[in-house]
């Protein structure tokens, strides 16, 4: 078989049957198969897939096990030569599914590899990045990256034109090796929301695995399917991550170091936004009360059982 299409579900039925429908569009002749994992939506996303995507391997999840523990019930069954991970809030055009297949079976160095992903109004995504360094988060709460100079966590410099070894491939839109990751192993279910194909591709990175985006069109990702009914949990999980990352790969200073600069960068915003909103500017009530939400319940963020407790609450 030559893919396996892995995509994990929460309570976003609509934006699932859209990319199911783009999918079986774009097969072509490809030898496929496509695997959903439900992570306990109460949505009715689980009858729409058996009712109108018979040929669609369903599994249903009885707790929400997060993006690791969701894609890794699939991945255990996954037949394909190649998986690709892939959102339920993303689209497939053309035959781009087709001629990801081509160029992993002539590039037999790349373990992981990422497509060109777009916003939806066209312009392209920044679905590739460097590995979140401690000086990249500095330069974040400083403001720098805001400019592109700055920016090169997000390479926000590059057009995403041209092909480029980078260390992240984003998992809304992931192709992955199965040989490579027999040798590698799959997601860390440790994390929970964010961070894991970061870790992964590191992993892959270690094995001597490249990790590699190549402009092939291209796959729509609309963005924040999930995550959009996480409010300011959302930035508390992405802070856990990012702590865990730090901690997993660079140890306990890099840890602490992490969850310091970002503590910081939350309440530096809380400050600036309170600011603006007792000078009226246009937004800021909505951003002070985010950051005021997000610095208090900032202790979450350290990684352990208290952060794991309410990520199911």
């Amino acid at each position: 078989m030559d893919l396996s299409i892995v995509i994990v579900n929460w309570n976003t039925q609509d934006l699932l049957r859209d990319c199911l429908r783009s999918v079986h569009a774009g097969l072509g002749n490809l030898k496929a198969e496509v695997l959903v994992v439900d992570n306990a939506s109460t949505d009715g996303s689980c009858d729409m897939v058996i009712s109108e995507f018979r040929e669609v391997k369903l599994m249903k999840s009885k707790s929400n096990l997060g993006f690791a523990g969701g894609n890794n019930l699939a991945l255990r069954l996954a037949r394909g030569r190649y998986v690709l991970l892939l959102n339920t809030d993303t689209l497939v055009h053309g035959s781009v599914l087709q001629d990801a297949v081509t160029w992993l079976d002539e590039n037999p160095l790349c373990g992981v590899m990422g497509p060109k992903v777009l916003n939806t109004d066209g312009t392209v995504q920044p679905s590739c990045s460097a590995f979140p360094s401690l000086g990249f988060l500095a330069m974040q709460t400083l403001g720098l990256t805001r400019f592109r100079r700055f920016d090169a966590y997000r390479m926000t410099g590059w057009d995403r034109s041209s092909e480029r070894q980078v260390d992240v491939i984003s998992g809304a839109a992931m192709f992955v090796r199965s040989a490579a990751m027999a040798q590698v192993g799959l997601l860390d279910e440790a994390f929970f929301f964010y961070g894991e194909e970061t870790d992964w591709c590191r992993r892959f990175a270690s094995a001597g695995w490249q990790i590699v985006f190549t402009p092939i069109p291209a796959i729509t990702h609309f963005g924040n399917g999930s995550a959009s009914k996480l409010n300011h949990k959302r930035d508390v999980l992405m802070t856990e991550g990012t702590t865990r990352l730090h901690l997993k790969h660079g140890g306990p200073f890099a840890g602490v170091m992490c969850y310091l600069i970002l503590t910081s960068h939350n309440i530096s915003r809380a400050a600036f936004w309170s600011l603006s909103r007792l000078l009226n500017r246009p937004g800021a009530a909505a951003r002070a009360r985010h950051f005021c939400k997000v610095s208090v319940n900032f202790h979450k963020a350290w990684p352990g059982g208290a952060t794991r407790k309410a990520k199911h609450s």
